[in-house]
Order: C-alpha cells, then sequence, then structure tokens
C-alpha cells in the first residue's frame, strides 16, 4: 500500500504545523526548509494557495493523489457543502477514527496497528486503513492485542470526550462511531473552500 515515506519534520515546516503530530524541530525552525528558507518573502498566487492547501491535508490524513480525488469525486456527488463532505470522509477513515479514539499517537501509528490486525470492527478484524466507518460502527482493540504497551501507553490519561462524535467505553477497550462529524467539531486547521476551487477549474 502506498504512502509518503519521506521526510515528516520537513513536510511540517513547509506548512507551519506539526501535521504529523509533536515536532519539536518545528519549535526551534518555525520557517520553510531549505538554504533560503528563514528569509524567503516570495508571495504565493491563487493557485499556489489553493494546492498548498490540497497537499496539507493530503498529507494531515495520509492519503495520496489518486486516494485524495477520489474522495472528493465521492464528495461532490454527495449531497451536502463538498468541502465539509470532503472532511467527514477523510475523519471516517478507519486510521483516522483509530487516532481519534487515542489508540494511536498519530494517523501514520494508527495505519500500522490497522495494517497489523489489532483493530475489529463490529467483531470483526479489518486491517484496511482507508476503511470507510459508519455510523453505529464500533472500533474496538483486539482481544489479543489489548496487553501490548505501545497501545496501552497511548490510552493512558488520553481525552476521550475531546470527540463528540465518538464515545469510548474503557472495560471493553472499544468506541463508537455515533455519527459523522460536523465542520465545527473538526479541529483540523484546512480551509476545504480552497481545494473545492482548486479541483473546480
Amino acid at each position: 500500500m502506498a504512502r509518503y515515506t519521506g521526510p515528516k519534520t520537513k513536510i511540517a515546516r513547509k506548512f507551519g504545523e506539526a501535521i504529523y503530530g509533536e515536532d519539536k524541530v518545528l519549535a526551534k525552525k518555525n520557517y520553510p526548509p531549505g538554504q533560503h528558507g528563514a528569509n524567503r518573502r516570495r508571495k504565493t498566487s491563487e493557485y499556489g494557495t489553493q494546492l498548498r492547501e490540497k497537499q496539507k491535508a493530503k498529507y494531515t490524513y495520509g492519503v495520496l493523489e489518486r486516494q485524495f480525488r477520489n474522495l472528493f469525486d465521492k464528495a461532490e456527488r454527495t449531497k451536502g457543502v463538498t468541502g465539509e463532505v470532503l472532511l467527514q470522509l477523510l475523519e471516517s477513515r478507519l486510521d483516522n477514527v483509530v487516532y481519534r479514539l487515542g489508540i494511536a499517537k498519530s494517523r501514520p501509528a494508527a495505519r500500522q496497528i490497522v495494517l497489523h490486525k489489532h483493530i475489529t470492527v463490529n467483531g470483526k478484524v479489518v486491517n484496511i486503513p482507508s476503511y470507510h466507518v459508519m455510523p453505529g460502527d464500533v472500533i474496538a482493540v483486539r482481544e489479543k492485542s489489548k496487553s501490548l504497551e505501545v497501545i496501552a501507553d497511548c490510552l493512558a490519561g488520553f481525552n476521550h470526550s475531546k470527540y463528540p462524535w465518538i464515545e469510548w467505553d474503557e472495560s471493553s477497550k472499544s468506541g463508537k462511531f455515533l455519527h459523522v462529524p460536523q465542520r465545527e467539531d473538526i479541529p483540523e486547521t484546512i480551509k476545504e473552500q480552497l481545494i473545492v476551487e482548486l479541483y473546480s477549474k
């Protein structure tokens, strides 16, 4: 399965945000990467601004170009505001839900946990990170994986009330996807309208 495997700190510096989670380098070097990163004052075109926003969304959710385009096409065909629906589709990916539930510290880590068959959906093992989670689905840590230190460490002290669209049951180490999140509940600072404008050209 294809995914971005390049330097993550460089991407975070490019967008000026810790899109892969906590980034200590970004705190020290809050300017773009490269020899002239600290002194660059070039004006960005409208197209460049729109493209940057799309790239930011892709890197944030760990989705490559073809997957992202397919999700956008699906969002366009779905009733509602296209940009908002796009973010809702991205939030409904299994790897993202695993991340939001606190089972993993980052989306790449959540993707790995899913691929290694540590997660079940409605009692069945699912190892497809892009699996579309539906309202009412129960996402749980597989029984024999509950003792894994990496999962236990992530869950310890995690605030499970952060996201109103998911519900966590500590005793069973499972979460329920209650409903598709509203735009105001999604914490990402993505300007989805710019992505819609880019694809509309």
